[in-house]
């Protein structure tokens, strides 16, 4: 992970026009070069490489927030409504050309993402049963994205190109602006993810053991959405739902440290879709260059086979973890009683029983029965 975050982070500093040598970047980060070289590296690369880290590592850690709320490896935020819903919530206003400030994109993302999650709630039942959430934030998922589509129809040409784009996630033309608005929600959503953290890893155990160890399933399902709501809302409103990174991310986690838990896989997931996002943001600035491609294609185009990749093996690891069971040996003889050539079932005598004490049996010797051979037996016999 360090090896690729440090390999991306400085092709995204110094490939592209200009191109800035390795040894160069430092320079011009710090000490203010006001060459031409200097002034792209700064005003443009450096935030657009912060709000990659910012952007992947808020997703990462709000896909395993759901994932685990949930119980199901699937829920991201792709198909729980809230990532269409906060790009409903911007792209509205562009279309119907209402002038709004800046300031206000991410409390209307925020506002969308909301309606999406929390129809996707109401309808399975306020979040009663995951199985039930993950099936209907599906279908409130679809209907929103139809009514994106019915924004594109009415937009023109321009806002078109301009919904298209950012639909799909693009980090291009970020400036310092767009970084520093998303500090005042980090700081409300950092603590808040501290706190979820150990009620996630009770979660694991099902609605019913949650319950019998003081945590109740619902409100804390209810506060993991809310979480992960001020986690996606505000980057999606910087920079378009970026697609599967909440996928891939939890994903990584776990393939690489498998026996932990929640506490420790939320800020590796954090680390991993910072690393996803900044190494996918390489090739969608260089890879047609000089057009650029939106970020969000490439990470849906390599996350979504490796998050499937990644999953058979967790599968096959945990599978030979347990081992199968294993077979009785050749020639080795199963539980239970013995049977004789005829099929009737060979009987050993209880400890401390003598077969003279069996009554009913009529050759035993027993009432109701005849003097048998076995009463006429030596002692050496019967104590064998």
């Amino acid at each position: 992970m360090v090896v690729l975050l440090a390999v991306s982070s400085v092709c995204a500093l110094g490939l592209g026009t200009p191109y800035v040598p390795p040894h160069r970047l430092v320079a011009a980060v710090l000490d203010g070069d006001t060459t031409l070289a200097g002034i792209v590296v700064t005003e443009l690369r450096v935030p657009r490489l912060l709000l990659a880290l910012v952007a992947g590592a808020c997703l990462g850690a709000a896909g395993l927030v759901l994932q685990e709320a949930l119980r199901n490896p699937l829920a991201v935020p792709e198909m729980l409504g809230v990532s269409s819903g906060a790009a409903l919530g911007v792209a509205a206003p562009l279309v119907l050309t209402l002038s709004l400030p800046a300031a206000v994109q991410p409390l209307l993302a925020i506002g969308g993402a909301a309606l999406g999650g929390g129809l996707t709630l109401l309808v399975a039942g306020l979040g009663r049963s995951p199985s039930a959430v993950l099936l209907t934030g599906a279908a409130v998922a679809a209907a929103l994205q139809a009514a994106l589509l019915v924004l594109m129809v009415m937009a023109d040409q321009l806002d078109l190109q301009l919904i298209y784009r950012y639909l799909l996630g693009s980090l291009s033309a970020r400036t310092w602006e767009d970084v520093t608005g998303l500090w005042p929600w980090l700081l409300v959503a950092v603590p808040a993810l501290v706190l979820c953290a150990p009620v996630l890893s009770v979660m694991r155990l099902g609605d019913e053991d949650a319950e019998a160890l003081g945590v109740r399933a619902h409100r804390a399902r209810l506060a993991a959405l809310a979480i992960a709501v001020v986690l996606i809302a505000p980057v999606t409103a910087v920079c378009g739902p970026v697609a599967w990174v909440g996928f891939l991310a939890p994903h990584l986690s776990r393939w690489f440290d498998p026996a932990a838990g929640a506490v420790r896989w939320l800020p590796w997931s954090a680390a991993w879709g910072a690393v996803v996002v900044t190494v996918a943001d390489v090739p969608a600035r260089l890879a047609l260059a000089p057009v650029e491609t939106p970020a969000g294609a490439w990470t849906a185009l390599l996350g979504v086979p490796a998050g499937v990749a990644l999953m058979r093996s967790g599968g096959r690891r945990r599978a030979a973890r347990r081992g199968p069971a294993a077979p009785a040996a050749a020639g080795e003889p199963l539980p239970g009683p013995r049977r004789t050539a005829s099929g009737a079932a060979d009987e050993v005598p209880r400890a401390g029983t003598s077969h003279h004490a069996r009554e009913g049996d009529p050759g035993r010797g027993g009432p109701g029965g005849t003097p048998s051979r076995a009463l006429r037996t030596t002692g050496t016999e019967d104590a064998r």
